[in-house]
C-alpha cells in the first residue's frame, strides 16, 4: 500500500487521513517497530512524541492526529522497503541506518521525522526499485 506523493489513489489517502483524526492505537507502534527493528527511541523521533510518554501509553490508548498519520506513513513506507528488498526486514533495517550520497550523507531514518524526508526515503527506495538508483 503507497500512500505517499502520487502513488496511491485518492481514496487510499481519504483512508489514511480518515484513520489519522480516529486516531491509531499505541499498540500499532510495537508492531511497525517491529518490521524493521526501529527502537522505541526511534519511534518517539519518528512520531515527534517523547520517548517516555510513548512507553507511557496503554497499547489501546489512541494516538492523536499527528502521530497517528506519521505512523500510517511511516508503515506505508517500511512496507515498500519490504517490497524493494525482497521482504528481507534485516536487509531494509540496515539499509535505513547507512548513509546515503543521495540523502547529503544523511541515513534514511534520520529523516523520517518530517513528512518531506519520508517522500525523499520512498523515492529512493523506488529509484532501487526501479533500478535506477545511481
Amino acid at each position: 500500500m503507497e500512500l505517499l506523493f502520487g502513488t496511491s489513489s485518492t481514496t487510499d489517502n481519504f483512508a489514511v487521513i480518515q484513520q489519522a483524526r480516529a486516531g491509531v492505537a499505541r499498540g500499532k507502534v510495537d508492531e511497525v517497530s517491529r518490521l524493521t527493528g526501529l527502537t522505541d527511541k526511534d519511534m518517539a523521533r519518528i512520531l515527534n512524541i517523547s520517548e517516555r510518554t510513548l512507553h507511557r501509553l496503554r497499547p489501546e490508548a489512541l494516538l492523536d492526529n499527528n502521530a497517528s498519520e506519521r505512523l500510517l506513513l511511516l508503515e506505508s513506507l517500511l512496507q515498500h522497503g519490504l517490497v524493494v528488498f525482497d521482504g528481507r526486514a534485516d536487509v531494509l533495517g540496515r539499509w535505513l541506518r547507512i548513509p546515503l550520497t543521495e540523502l547529503q550523507g544523511q541515513a534514511p531514518l534520520t529523516l523520517l521525522d518530517t513528512a518531506t524526508g519520508l517522500g525523499m526515503v520512498h523515492t529512493v527506495l523506488g529509484r532501487i526499485e526501479h533500478g535506477i538508483y545511481a
